[in-house]
């Protein structure tokens, strides 16, 4: 069974790769948080890497739940939730800015900050741990051709 690219379909990668990035972000960050912390510091500490092999197991569980069965709707349901991770990053930064201000001209002040966020090394990891396991994920789940018999008389 395949999964055609309908409205549901859609809808349905939407409401999952948004609970995986609630999970992501907090349930898997907090268990990460557990990882004795590097001494040295740098970008590719213990934590970090912990934390990026964990979000691509959970991408696959995920990918699995949304039924993708082949390397396109994997790859597909990655990039929605991708998508879906810098929506969420975006509307939490607006969000948390108007709360903390009040004021809507701060909004604006801060929404130049947004593309340098995105121009950052960090958001082609996160572009990676959604799509490459989705997209793995779908191509194993494809049905495979059944091998050729064997007929010798």
């Amino acid at each position: 069974m395949k999964l055609k690219c309908t409205c549901q379909t859609v809808e349905r990668a939407i409401v999952i790769s948004f609970l995986g990035n609630y999970l992501i972000n907090t349930v898997l960050a907090a268990v990460v948080a557990l990882v004795p912390a590097s001494a040295t510091g740098g970008i590719f500490t213990a934590q970090y890497i912990t934390f990026v092999i964990g979000s691509a197991f959970l991408v696959g569980a995920l990918t699995w739940w949304y039924g993708a069965r082949d390397l396109k709707s994997g790859a597909i349901f990655g990039a929605i939730g991708f998508a879906m991770a810098i929506a969420t990053a975006f509307v939490t930064g607006v969000s948390g800015v108007l709360a903390q201000t009040g004021s809507l001209s701060a909004v604006v002040g801060v929404l130049p900050n947004f593309w340098p966020f995105l121009a950052n090394w960090s958001t082609l990891i996160l572009a990676g741990y959604w799509i490459i396991p989705a997209a793995l994920m779908g191509w194993y789940m494809q049905p495979k051709a059944a091998a050729p018999m064997s007929g010798g008389m």
